[in-house]
């Protein structure tokens, strides 16, 4: 289990924004739930950030903080080697992780123009309650709660874009 570290958040109001990040469980960050009145939604979601592939993490990273002024609030690797990092940009609490996988991971597919997109990421209270009514509503499996690699768990959306569902 990785230690807690202190990171600080960009705020435009001035408030103390350190929080202490462990893992890749998501942070409480202050976000809302959002329930749209005109669904009728079981579970409140919250997203949480979007995810992109890229090729050289490390000419990703130089790009989103140099160029962009983003901030890294987390970084970690994954079961399967893969490497990821969060950043946010000043006066945003929407995070956007940068994604790498290796060769012959569950994940990998060479990269080609126009997979960029990797995949959302939605907190909810209860994964397997969230992962039934998605896959009721028009969402197709892609790893379920019986069968998640730590804590991921994802269904496709329509078009076969990958939603991840953390708890």
């Amino acid at each position: 289990m990785k230690s807690a570290r202190a990171v600080q958040i960009p705020s435009n109001d001035g408030r103390d924004t350190r929080r202490a990040m462990k893992g890749p469980r998501p942070p409480n960050d202050g976000g809302n739930y959002i329930r749209p009145s005109e669904t009728d939604l079981s579970m409140k979601y919250r997203f949480y950030y979007t995810g992109i592939r890229v090729r050289n993490l490390s000419r990703s990273l130089a790009f989103y903080t140099k160029a962009i002024g983003m901030k890294v609030v987390n970084r970690g690797t994954m079961r399967h080697g893969g490497k990821y990092v969060q950043l946010v940009g000043p006066g945003s609490r929407q995070r956007l992780e940068l994604n790498w996988y290796p060769p012959g991971t569950r994940v990998y597919v060479p990269y080609r123009k126009g997979e960029e997109m990797d995949h959302f990421a939605f907190v909810v209270a209860d994964v397997r309650r969230a992962y039934r009514e998605l896959i009721r509503k028009g969402a197709k499996p892609a790893v379920p709660p019986e069968d998640p690699e730590g804590t991921e768990v994802y269904v496709k959306d329509p078009d076969g874009i990958w939603i991840e569902l953390l708890q």
